[in-house]
């Protein structure tokens, strides 16, 4: 359905498609050598996306597109814009590059953010009182219906998306910090530590800096 349309998308002035015109400039430069890059530019700009993904190293791997939902309440319009939004930048995406280019949309859950406040509307609030600032996959679930609240806003939230027909995967942070999928890039982080904080405690305000 949006092979052909390369030449629409690439003069569309709506803002899914402006986004997705800067992500292929982006993504081109950030994968490709620098003397491939204007030579690869000029293909996706004659509409021979399949023909660039054949020639130029590195355009193989699918292009991510990602939400975020913390479990902390439940899911909301809020929650559906940001999904809707994000797929509208995709579908921009594989409309600009002929729908050659695999994308994929992760929905990531960060579930394992730590329960700050009781939110409203939940039954057995006394429930989530004594469990604040426990990780949302261990705070237990006030609807009795899950092992935690984490995994109940959790189920919530796929079966909200699922009912729009979203094409998604859906990733939990428990999951994937249990499974190892992050311990490289935390002792990357652990050894730059200092470097680290050096470029972000200036964006913070001298409260939250503290903390930090």
């Amino acid at each position: 359905m949006l092979q052909n349309l390369e030449i629409l998308a690439r003069d569309a002035k709506s803002w899914p498609f402006e986004q997705a015109r800067n992500l292929l400039a982006h993504v081109l430069k950030k994968r490709l050598k620098p003397e491939d890059l204007t030579a690869a530019t000029r293909y996706f700009a004659e509409g021979r996306a399949e023909e660039a993904m054949r020639v130029f190293e590195g355009l193989e791997r699918p292009v991510v597109f990602e939400t975020g939902y913390g479990p902390s309440g439940l899911p909301h319009m809020g929650t559906f814009g940001e999904v809707a939004r994000t797929t509208m930048v995709r579908n921009a995406f594989r409309a600009l590059t002929g729908d050659h280019w695999p994308t994929r949309l992760v929905a990531f859950s960060d579930d394992m953010d730590g329960l700050r406040k009781v939110p409203e509307g939940i039954p057995n609030p006394e429930v989530l009182a004594e469990d604040l600032h426990k990780p949302l996959t261990v705070v237990r679930d006030p609807f009795g219906t899950h092992d935690s609240f984490g995994a109940h806003n959790n189920a919530r939230l796929r079966a909200f998306i699922d009912s729009f027909g979203f094409d998604y995967e859906f990733l939990s942070s428990t999951e994937q910090y249990r499974s190892g999928r992050f311990d490289k890039t935390l002792l990357t982080l652990l050894e730059r530590f200092d470097a680290v904080q050096a470029i972000m405690l200036p964006t913070l305000g001298p409260e939250r800096r503290e903390t930090y």
